[in-house]
Formats: structure tokens, sequence, C-alpha cells
């Protein structure tokens, strides 16, 4: 298999250190982002802190851009799935034993640090204006805000889920997370040759 690989031998010994730290269970679902500078910011930010998959739900008929400036990248490392039905998909991952940490600005909502992002978690974060939908919003298991203490009463969404993706970052490598890989060996190898070999095949094709 090993011969099939486009890219040099360290590149791959670089891509099974970054898949031996992977969090396939810390989860993050954008919930119709609209702002491609803000969808890119957090794509970048989920490569950083180890997070391996990006749902998003987006209204617009054509997919959300991307603005390679701002990723350098990373959407190359982390895998991205559309989601038509944001509500079954959230159900689903309920389903599968994944708590629901969503971002509210509500009475109700509790200090993100408070929340144990050790547990098999999908963080959900919301639209630039109306934040998270209304269909979403009664399967969160946990309603999270940052603290505030200016004038502006909430920071761009972008900036407030790598605040939150920290904080998860943080509590994990404090229990060795970081250390115990969460994919499979099989799960690495083959994500290793999409990465080395078919992602290549295909950029050089386009």
């Amino acid at each position: 298999m090993k011969d099939r690989f486009l890219v040099l031998d360290r590149r791959i010994e670089r891509f099974r250190e970054v898949l031996i730290r992977r969090q396939k269970d810390l989860i993050l679902f954008v919930d119709n982002v609209k702002n491609e500078h803000n969808f890119s910011a957090l794509i970048r930010t989920c490569d950083a802190v180890g997070v391996m998959r990006i749902l998003y739900y987006y209204e617009g008929k054509k997919d959300v851009s991307i603005n390679e400036g701002i990723t350098l990248g990373s959407e190359r490392w982390v895998f991205l799935e559309r989601v038509r039905d944001r509500v079954s998909k959230i159900r689903e991952l309920k389903d599968m034993g994944f708590q629901i940490v969503v971002t509210w600005l509500g009475e109700e909502s509790i200090d993100f640090r408070k929340a144990d992002y050790t547990r098999p978690t999908v963080l959900v974060v919301g639209n630039e204006l109306m934040g998270v939908s209304e269909e979403i919003l009664p399967f969160g298991d946990l309603k999270v805000k940052i603290p505030m203490f200016g004038m502006a009463g909430s920071l761009n969404v972008s900036v407030a889920t790598g605040v939150i993706l920290y904080e998860a970052q943080r509590q994990r490598e404090e229990k060795g997370m970081y250390e115990r890989p969460t994919l499979s060996e099989e799960e690495i190898e083959r994500i290793i040759e999409k990465w080395a070999f078919e992602d290549v095949i295909r950029r050089k094709r386009n």
C-alpha cells in the first residue's frame, strides 16, 4: 500500500502523528453559518484542536464558500459533511450517545467551562445573527455561554467557538485523551491512504 502514496515518508509520519490525536468523539455542528470567513476560521480551529468532523447545515442552494487564505489548507484534514436535515442528524447523534452542547445566550445557559467535554460531545454553534435554530435548541442537553463583561453582548461565532473548543482541548488533555487514539489502526490507515493518494490525485485532476 505504501508504494501507492504520492507524498514523502516524513509527510506520512506527520499524518500519523495528527491522526493519533484526532478526537473522534468531539464533533462540531455548524448551524447555518453563512459568512465564508467565519466558516473558514471554524475549520482551521477544528484542525488545530484535533476535531475530526464538522457537520454543517446551510440554507443556500450552493455550498458554503471556503476562504483558503484563512484555512491555509485545513479543510484537507477535517472531514466536512453538509447536512440536509439538521433535526434528524442531531437526533441520530443523540441516539449514538453524544451529549449535545448548544451555544445559547439564554438565562438557563451555564458557563461554558462547567460542561464536561471529555464525554462524547457535539458542540452546536449557530448563525451569526439568529444563533442556533429553534428546531435544534430543544435537543440540547446543555446550553452554554461565554461570560461577557464588556459593552458587546456576544463574540463573533468563530471566536466563541475557538474559546469553547480550547476549553474542550484543555479538559481532554488533562485526562490524557490526546495520548490514547480514538481511531482504530484500520481507520488511521484508511485516512492516510485518502490524504496521501486519493486526495493528491483529485487535486491534480482539478
